[in-house]
């Protein structure tokens, strides 16, 4: 939709975010003839796909997509059934009563029903050099990304549970994998750990932290700290997965709907109902344990056809 064009502000859906859930979503109620707002975000629309290279795991695509590109053909068609599209960020939510209010730097717009597809995003390591590599040679998604690093040397940052299936993953495909861990003992269960162990590809560098990431157009070689001397050390590697957690993006949503204690919004699965009826939550911001786009697709599919059911419901 073009800059400015008036989209009206009252709606019976809007969605909040993009990405694979909020493009789905809005594909599948856009099909039924809702005609969707969807807030697809001032400088993130698309969500972490937009940071992804190649997407070789979404079915249909078998010579892979870029995942930009993916987003764009999505959102194509969700715009082709009629959704309307705006690149704003929701700023406050107004969640109580039948008619419910999201307001961006500029305007208020009201729905009847909210699907809140808000994402997650990686916890970084917060390194000179992360920025600059990432897509070059950062990566927050193992399973992604593991396929383009056959045969090289691999490190992965972290210590939990996710950092040791990571790893794991990837000694698939690095020549040596380098689990660096800030501590001298892993947080993962034991069963991961004897895992990691047994691996003979796996090489875990105790008491360590990233302090810098070097290279010239791709990452070449990453800085690591004795998190006990303080003696530093430069670990040659071509690919570096950061896995210490993902942070879920419901600060909009304050102490309105009811969240876990890590942040995540709670929904009553099966379905993507919330604690306030007529709002809806899809995605990353929900799921704590796949975070793959095709879940997320899933899960906007879901939603949007909680939302028509809610509209069905609800019309007097």
């Amino acid at each position: 939709m073009s800059e400015g064009e008036n989209v009206g502000n009252e709606h019976e859906v809007i969605i909040v975010g993009s990405g694979p859930a909020g493009w789905t979503a809005a594909i599948y109620t856009a099909r039924a003839g809702l005609s969707p707002l969807v807030l697809a975000g001032a400088l993130d629309a698309g969500g972490a796909l937009m940071t992804t290279t190649e997407v070789e795991n979404f079915p249909g695509w078998p010579e892979g997509i870029m995942g930009p590109e993916l987003m764009e053909k999505l959102q194509e068609q969700a715009e082709k059934f009629g959704a309307q599209v705006l690149y704003e960020d929701a700023v406050r939510l107004e969640l109580d009563g039948a008619i419910k209010l999201v307001a961006t730097e500029d305007e208020e717009y009201r729905a009847r029903t909210l699907i809140l597809a808000l994402g997650s995003e990686y916890k970084k390591l917060g390194v000179p050099g992360e920025a600059e590599f990432s897509g070059k040679g950062v990566s927050y998604c193992a399973t992604c990304d593991g396929f383009f690093f056959k045969d090289q040397e691999i490190a992965i940052v972290g210590g939990g549970d996710s950092a040791a299936t990571e790893a794991l993953f990837l000694a698939r495909f690095g020549s040596t994998v380098h689990l660096i861990h800030r501590r001298g003992q892993l947080r993962a269960s034991k069963v991961m750990v004897d895992r990691l162990l047994a691996e003979p590809k796996i090489q875990i560098h105790w008491n360590s932290k990233v302090a810098e990431l070097r290279g010239e157009n791709e990452l070449t070689a990453a800085v690591l700290e004795d998190t006990v001397s303080g003696g530093q050390r430069e670990l040659p590697v071509s690919g570096l997965f950061v896995a210490i957690g993902h942070e879920p993006r419901s600060a909009v949503v304050g102490e309105q709907l009811e969240l876990d204690a890590n942040g995540y919004i709670v929904v009553d699965e099966p379905s993507t109902r919330t604690s306030i009826p007529g709002v809806f939550a899809a995605g990353d911001v929900v799921d704590h344990t796949y975070r793959q786009a095709i879940t997320a697709a899933g899960s906007g599919c879901r939603a949007a056809l909680d939302a028509q059911a809610y509209l069905e419901a609800t019309t007097s």
